[in-house]
């Protein structure tokens, strides 16, 4: 029984470890890149430590300039996705019943449907209404911001309106009623007692929002106009070269996400040791005592290791130099260099003296056979003199006045009469 728990414990624990190797390794890497000296990024060999890259990256215009067109898209995005998925989950829910199963299909549909086809239908739309409305290329209708936004709000508000109707799910409509029948209009009674149930998934949906428009590349590519966004101008990047600038951004991107996790997970905590406590809700917004707090939470422990990680990553970069460090590396390679290229000279210098020594050999076999004087190689057959020159006979003379083949073919031989014709006369 024992040796079974182990060895369910045992495969549990590989499974958790393979697991999260896999979903996390890469993320490590490429953070770990960030601080290597070589010019791409890689992990081996490592060379230098170094905080070069985050200077490189803060002096990239291109990167600076994507990263503000993402913000702003983003928090555009957040906006128009929030109060459009909060209409959706309450007309889900004011809906006819039998009308609520076509209508959530028709909401959600956007989802389904691939990003391409999301961009290129936004960017013709509004194409066309611009034409229709009389306005020029360069109209509101036809900005960049403006169409990137439009498109990504498209199915963001999809997933937005799908983290409503779960909120809503636990909502008791009776409180609403109660209010109406206690003389509240309809805005006071959303805004007092719907609204401040509705927070948490608010703020759950605006992070998913934010985060869903930081990182779309597929609707962006057809919308972006003269307005890049980070995800275009990485993958431009990646096209024709990067370095490890792009692996500090990420460090960046990735420390600022555990950070925001662990401030949410310390909250909720927090929060939901105050009210085991019998604490009031506003005691959960009170004074903080860190030594007794860090004791019952290890969220809280695993924030402050972080912030006083990148505290002292920060005074080390402002302290540490690897400029002796990157000289040594390169002087280590200039001297790997020199020596490679000493191996390569000898090698060829041996290769040059072996083709010397058989050219050698062929000339002090070939010696040994006695030629006739004046006679090259295959005892001067192919000499070019030899076609008028016969051995062992001499050139037979030829008739004064007849040429080649005896002068048969002269012209002159048709008027001629031969010595047969001479006897028939």
């Amino acid at each position: 029984m024992k040796s079974e728990n182990f060895l369910l414990k045992f495969f549990l624990v590989a499974y958790l470890v393979v697991f999260f190797g896999y979903l996390l390794g890469p993320l490590l890497v490429m953070s770990v890149t960030a601080f290597n000296s070589p010019s791409f990024p890689k992990l081996t060999p490592w060379e230098c430590l170094t905080f070069e890259w985050f200077d490189v990256l803060a002096q990239d215009e291109r990167i600076i300039t994507g990263l503000k067109n993402s913000l702003i898209v983003g928090f555009g995005t957040v906006i128009l996705s929030v109060v459009m998925g909060l209409a959706g989950a309450l007309m889900l829910t004011q809906i006819w019943p039998k009308m609520r199963a076509t209508y959530y299909t028709i909401v959600i549909a956007p989802i389904l449907i691939p990003g391409v086809v999301l961009g290129i239908s936004t960017l013709v739309f509004w194409d066309r209404v611009s034409v229709m409305l009389g306005f020029g290329s360069g109209s509101f209708f036809q900005n960049g911001i403006f169409l990137t936004i439009l498109g990504q709000s498209t199915f963001i508000a999809s997933y937005c309106m799908l983290v409503f109707v779960a909120r809503l799910q636990r909502f008791d409509t009776g409180l609403t009623e109660a209010a109406l029948d206690l003389g509240a209009s309809n805005a006071q009674a959303f805004r007092k007692i719907l609204l401040p149930f509705m927070k948490p998934a608010i703020a759950s949906a605006a992070v998913l929002a934010f985060l869903a428009s930081f990182e779309n590349y597929n609707t962006t590519t057809f919308t972006f106009g003269k307005f890049p966004t980070l995800t275009i101008e990485l993958a431009q990047k990646v096209r024709y070269g990067i370095d490890p600038s792009i692996s500090a951004l990420a460090f960046i991107i990735i420390c600022l996400t555990v950070i925001g996790a662990l401030a949410h997970e310390v909250y909720r905590r927090r929060q939901q040791l105050a009210l085991n406590n019998g604490a009031p809700l506003s005691a959960v917004t009170g004074s903080f005592q860190l030594p007794k707090f860090l004791r019952g939470n290890p969220a809280a422990i695993v924030l402050v290791l972080i912030s006083l990680g990148g505290f002292t990553t920060i005074w080390f970069s402002q302290v540490y130099s690897p400029k002796e460090c990157i000289l040594d590396v390169r002087e280590q390679k200039r001297i790997l260099q020199d020596l490679r290229i000493q191996d390569i000279k000898r090698k060829r210098l041996e290769q040059q003296k072996a083709t010397q020594g058989t050219q050698s050999t062929a000339p002090a076999n070939s010696s040994t056979l006695p030629q006739s004087p004046n006679k090259g190689a295959f005892g001067g057959v192919f000499a070019p003199d030899n076609l008028n020159k016969e051995t062992g006979k001499k050139a037979v003379p030829q008739s004064p006045g007849k040429g080649a083949f005896g002068g048969v073919f002269a012209p002159g031989n048709l008027d001629k009469t031969g010595p047969q014709d001479k006897k028939s006369d």
